[in-house]
């Protein structure tokens, strides 16, 4: 969502698909209003449309969005893409010039590609919380959600590169990033001192 989030802030036109009866991103107790505060953060700018995607009426809704569309960009693990016929093969037969944007815990290939992920899991496994806290105490997380936030900067940053190579070629292609790379990424001189 917070990738999607950047590009609404930029005046893109997003439109959240969810699933039938799905809950919104809920973080806590905290409401104001009646409504949770990441839901108003991350998904502020964006419209939101219901579409159950396992249905053919569904898949035909959300393919009919597909031509119109620049980007669709998806949180699924690879697994999932392939399954609801949404992933990048299919999609380009609906539009050839379209983005298909995916993050993903892991990557989408290697031995963790369909595990699902967390930002603490991807934080603790990418080295984040080993340089946070007292050196002489356990590790820590940091406060603030590196690997998810981490990745939908680098999703937005390569979707605006597509969407540039786009307009020479006038072709469309797949983007992908992982939280995992995201923390990675943000550890660069941490990793070369280590």
């Amino acid at each position: 969502p917070f990738g999607s989030m950047l590009l609404a802030d930029l005046g893109a036109e997003v439109i959240r698909v969810e699933a039938p009866g799905s809950r919104r991103d809920v973080t806590g107790p905290l409401t104001y209003k009646g409504m949770d505060p990441y839901e108003l953060c991350v998904n502020r700018n964006k419209k939101s449309v219901v579409i159950d995607l396992t249905k053919k009426m569904g898949k035909q809704v959300f393919y009919d969005l597909v031509k119109v569309s620049d980007v669709v960009y998806d949180n699924y693990r690879p697994d999932v893409l392939k399954r609801l016929g949404i992933d990048y093969e299919t999609l380009k037969e609906v539009n050839p010039r379209i983005i298909s944007c995916s993050i993903t815990g892991f990557g989408s290939t290697g031995p963790y590609r369909d595990r699902p992920a967390w930002d603490l899991t991807v934080q603790a496994l990418g080295g984040g919380v080993a340089i946070t806290g007292d050196p002489a105490g356990p590790p820590v997380r940091n406060g603030v959600a590196l690997a998810d936030q981490g990745a939908g900067l680098l999703a937005a940053v390569g979707i605006l590169a597509a969407l540039h190579a786009r307009e020479r070629t006038g072709v469309g292609q797949r983007v992908e990033t992982s939280l995992l790379e995201a923390m990675v990424y943000q550890l660069t001189y941490e990793v070369t001192i280590y």
